[in-house]
């Protein structure tokens, strides 16, 4: 049975959207960060292997209208944070040659694309995945654990922070993007042991 779009009844409904990245999937971390995922409880509903093309890629950046404004503004004040003086002053400047970065980047070979579904997924996922930048990610999350990577070499080498996951932000965020990657008929309904024992009311049927 396939998913159909809805407002969820409850938490566990709640999905989320994740990209493996290719550099993710070069260093062969598949297995160790969806294995991440679905030991907290979380699970998968969706997955597909592909090269996503250009189109795509700018497209998911910009479902939210006002994407450009905003990471051109957070990145011109990072600078100024650091006492850098930024390569320019225009906002959607600036996001327009990080969105060319972020497209070449995940363009340069295979992602999976995946939804998971569980209590908070979107918080949980992010949680999970750690901050942006892997040099400041807290330990235990897959980017603080896995990437040496950091915003002052990706600046000095003009390309995108390489930190293995995309996971979607907010609940809109996530709907959005999955959307954006699958056809409903790719998501599947389906249950697991672990349902009940994550959220039935009561546990009564354990001893039979």
């Amino acid at each position: 049975m396939t998913h159909t779009s809805s407002t969820p009844t409850h938490h566990k409904n709640e999905r989320t959207f994740v990209i493996i990245k290719p550099d993710g999937i070069q260093r062969t971390l598949i297995g160790e960060i969806i294995g991440r995922y679905e030991r907290i409880g979380l699970k998968l509903v969706g997955m597909k292997l592909m090269i996503p093309t250009a189109d795509m890629v700018r497209q998911h950046y910009t479902l939210d209208a006002g994407w450009m404004q905003a990471v051109g503004e957070k990145s011109i004040k990072g600078f100024v944070d650091k006492g850098q003086i930024p390569p320019t002053t225009d906002p959607l400047a600036i996001a327009n040659d990080i969105l060319n970065r972020l497209e070449k980047y995940l363009t340069s070979g295979p992602v999976i694309a995946m939804v998971w579904q569980g209590a908070h997924a979107v918080k949980i996922v992010r949680k999970i995945t750690g901050g942006t930048e892997p040099l400041t990610s807290d330990v235990g999350t897959i980017r603080g654990d896995y990437v040496l990577d950091s915003y002052q070499m990706s600046e000095i080498d003009n390309r995108s922070i390489r930190n293995l996951v995309h996971a979607s932000g907010t609940v809109k965020e996530a709907e959005d993007e999955i959307k954006h990657w699958f056809k409903d008929e790719e998501l599947v309904d389906y249950s697991i042991i672990s349902d009940e024992i994550l959220y039935a009311p009561d546990m009564k049927d354990i001893l039979g």
